[in-house]
């Protein structure tokens, strides 16, 4: 029986597992390679975004919203809602390997709101 996300060393856990499945898939993999230079950072932000996201902390204080328009916009707009999807069912699918429980539960719902509203905000961005 796998156990319930926890602790930040879950979450961390959880974070680097499925960016080690990002960075090595053919379509999505581009997008963060090319951007992300320091993924030991990046690594540690995310840990703290999905552990403010999953257990209501506050240490987080980056702008998502934000980040993923740069990069779209450095992609010539062409981040689509292939791109949320593959990233989701990753998502997904790293929860399900390691992790069951209403926190895993959360982290799924979690994603699938952020995602679409990301993937909406980003096409906003391209109208204005």
């Amino acid at each position: 029986m796998k156990k319930d996300i926890k602790t930040r060393d879950d979450v961390y856990l959880l974070v680097s597992s499925f960016y080690k499945k990002v960075r090595k898939d053919v379509v999505l993999g581009p997008f963060f390679n090319g951007v992300i230079k320091d993924w030991n950072a990046h690594l540690e932000n995310l840990t703290s975004f999905w552990e403010a996201s999953l257990f209501l902390k506050t240490k987080y204080l980056g702008n998502p919203l934000e980040v993923h328009v740069k990069v779209d916009k450095e992609n010539n707009n062409s981040i689509t809602e292939l791109h949320f999807g593959l990233w989701l069912n990753l998502w997904f699918e790293t929860i399900d390997e390691l992790f069951e429980g209403d926190y895993a539960n959360n982290a799924k719902q979690r994603a699938r709101k952020m995602g679409t509203f990301l993937y909406l905000k980003i096409f906003e961005a391209r109208n204005k």
